[in-house]
């Protein structure tokens, strides 16, 4: 009988499956080998898409002449730092006595792209059974389930289609836009930045969308005039206890819907809000800034008109994807994206935590069935132990697959990051940052399995005249899940808890504010529908409008994710629901490349990101010739695209020939193009910001 060959991505994957099936000796040969098994690797990319020159010398020069450049069949080379590698590969997978191909990739449409094209420069013949081994976490179980139920490859044709079709659409979008826009503008640049440098100008499909999100914001910002407005609050009192409401101009207000209001519980002028205190009867201002009733001194009265208490409930946070753990490190850690997948590829590969390279926040219905596994493992894990002990007493986790945090139609490759309850000895070789990011993983992971946190709220609504004022509190009755959901390294910011960090749902800031005082929480709830109380003074307080938040990292990226949220065309939202700029994958690595290439910058302690001069100028030219490279709806419409090959809706022909032409018309518009003067007087408008 024949050998079974594994080749994963990675060495260090390569070694799990090693260990896993009892492969020992040297790796020194780029390979492991047993009487059975043979084990190798991959490092990464080891073949790549050959440039222009390849096909024809004459490409090597740009030249609008020879673009747009759109070859009939796309060429592949070896990477030459990897080329010893690829040959002992292909040396293994085209052994006579290597009779079965296990495919160990990362389980995903990268991984899959990787395999296949060693497997096509390899040329390994069709002859030999090939099996795709699709894991979520590198436990040894897990290698030993993937392995058992490894389907063969050709079932992942159409994922390997829209592999290779992004990988094509990338490399023509890059080497076209890149070289016309180049060719037209960069000369434009350079003289405008004297003294600088010659640089091609650098454009992508995703690239390109995520500069125009973060020039777009800062212009919106910059553009954006601060407007002031003012609130009337009244404090009120009853028994002696006092407590505050806001006025609102609601039906029956003499101010409803009036052109004088900024918003219904503002004026944009203070001397209309001057007008309705003294309305009521305040016409006194003293030296702190409130409004008195008439002499003699004493309060006024309001009749309370309506009281509602309601119970609410907050349920756990769904569980981490990528996007939503680098958004979360952003902020508590401040560390990049580009950092956080490290850390949580590495906890990964000491298999503490499942796979970290999906865009899933639920379990799949498989794992579900299993998760006693994954909690009962965590009580080996100090910090948690008695949460999951106690979490195992119960029978929450059993009916897990009956909630929310359970939906197979919501996974595509992988279910959301979790820890697999393993490999604790492996985490202390971890840096800190990396143990605070695993305890941020299983705390989310242990959430799903507690109550939700239960509140009541109290709202009342006073008359005074016809001028209503609102009250509320909100009352916390169990803590459910917010007892385990902050870290213990967080424990000084629990005061000011990171709604992020605790709970994806954004509640407001109002709601977060939890009311803890006794008196009055027994005084709101005493009062009653009728009940008289006093107004003792109104006050003025001005606010003002404010400008849009910069991005920081962690925004950025599940702004990237949730980019079908910024289109305004409602069917085309609709049609590309759920689908981002870029994957979770590639999101860090396009950032890092943008703040590389000085088009954007990355302030390292606060991880907000704001654009360099050169970005802006690039993002003009941009806008200027091939403006819909700037737009969400374009990106992410082409990832749509190659979701529906993946899926089989749509053919690799159909998706080639909308590309082509979307590429033609665009490159050859701009060669028609003369708009050096408008870009100069665009290039003046932003400067004014860099001068220093």
């Amino acid at each position: 009988m024949g050998k079974e060959l594994f080749i994963a991505e990675k060495p260090s994957v390569a070694r799990e499956f090693a260990k896993t099936l009892g492969v020992n000796g040297n790796a020194g040969n780029g390979y492991l080998e047993s009487a059975d098994y043979v084990v190798t690797w991959c490092v990464g990319h080891l073949v790549t898409m050959s440039y222009p020159e390849v096909y024809d010398p004459a490409l090597k020069k740009w030249s609008l002449n020879t673009i747009p450049f759109m070859p009939d069949e796309f060429l592949y080379e070896l990477i030459p730092d990897v080329q010893k590698q690829f040959n002992i590969v292909k040396g293994l997978l085209n052994r006579p006595d290597v009779e079965r191909i296990y495919v160990c990739t990362d389980s995903g449409r990268e991984g899959e792209y990787i395999y296949r094209l060693v497997d096509q420069m390899a040329e390994v013949p069709d002859t030999k059974d090939k099996r795709r081994v699709w894991i979520d976490s590198q436990t040894e179980e897990e290698i030993r389930r993937g392995i058992r139920e490894a389907k063969p490859l050709s079932e992942y044709d159409n994922l390997a289609a829209s592999a290779y079709l992004r990988a094509k659409e990338d490399y023509l979008m890059g080497i076209n836009f890149s070289r016309v826009l180049s060719l037209k503008y960069s000369q434009t640049i350079m003289n405008y930045r004297k003294g600088a440098k010659y640089a091609a100008i650098a454009v992508g499909r995703v690239m390109t969308c995520v500069l125009g999100m973060v020039v777009r914001r800062e212009r919106e910002i910059r553009s954006f005039v601060k407007t002031p407005f003012y609130r009337v609050i009244g404090h009120f009192s009853y028994e002696g206890k006092e407590f505050d409401g806001e006025w609102r101009s609601v039906e029956g207000s003499d101010y409803y819907q009036s052109p004088k209001l900024y918003k219904e519980n503002g004026f944009k002028e203070r001397t209309d809000a001057v007008l309705l205190c003294q309305t009521l009867g305040y016409p006194k201002e003293d030296k702190e800034g409130s409004f008195l009733p008439e002499p003699p001194a004493g309060a006024g009265t309001a009749v309370v008109e309506k009281v509602e208490r309601k119970k609410e409930k907050k349920n756990p946070p769904l569980l981490f994807n990528l996007a939503e753990l680098q958004n979360v490190c952003s902020k508590l850690f401040k560390i990049s994206p580009d950092e956080t997948l490290k850390i949580v590829q590495e906890l990964y590969e000491k298999k503490l935590v499942t796979y970290p390279r999906t865009d899933a926040r639920v379990l799949s219905t498989a794992v579900s069935k299993e998760i006693h596994k994954n909690i009962g493992g965590l009580r080996n894990y100090p910090i948690v132990r008695e949460i999951a002990e106690k979490i195992l007493s119960g029978t929450s986790y059993q009916k897990i697959a009956s909630t929310r945090y359970c939906d197979d139609k919501k996974i595509t490759d992988h279910y959301a990051i979790i820890p697999t309850g393993q490999g604790f000895g492996a985490l202390k070789s971890t840096s800190l940052t990396a143990q605070r990011v695993y305890e941020v993983i299983v705390r989310r992971f242990l959430c799903i399995f507690y109550p939700p946190a239960e509140y009541q709220k109290i709202s009342l609504t006073a008359v005074c005249g016809n001028e209503r004022f609102f009250s509320g509190i909100r009352i916390m009755l169990q803590q459910g899940y917010l007892e385990i959901a902050d870290a213990s390294f967080s424990k000084k910011k629990q005061a000011n808890r990171d709604a992020d960090a605790a709970n994806a749902d954004n509640a407001s800031a109002e709601e977060e504010k939890d009311t803890f005082d006794e008196a009055l929480i027994a005084l709101m709830k005493q009062i009653r529908k009728g009940t008289v109380i006093d107004l003792n003074r109104l006050e003025i307080k001005e606010g003002e409008t404010s400008p849009p938040k910069r991005y920081n990292s962690g925004s950025l990226i599940l702004a990237m994710e949730n980019a079908g949220q910024l289109i305004e065309d409602e069917e085309l939202r609709s049609q590309i629901k759920g689908s981002g700029i870029g994957t979770s994958a590639t999101r860090a690595e396009i950032l890092s490349k943008l703040v590389n290439k000085k088009y954007l910058k990355l302030n390292k302690k606060t991880q907000i990101i704001t654009p360099e001069f050169l970005g802006e100028m690039v993002y003009d030219v941009v806008d200027s010739s091939i403006r819909s490279l700037l737009n969400p709806e374009l990106t992410a419409s082409w990832e749509k695209g190659l979701t529906y090959i993946a899926e089989g809706t749509i053919t690799e022909e159909e998706y080639m020939k909308k590309l082509e032409n979307y590429i033609a018309k665009w490159v050859n518009g701009v060669k028609g193009l003369n708009n050096q003067s408008y870009l100069r007087k665009k290039f003046d408008e932003a400067a004014v910001y860099y001068k220093k």
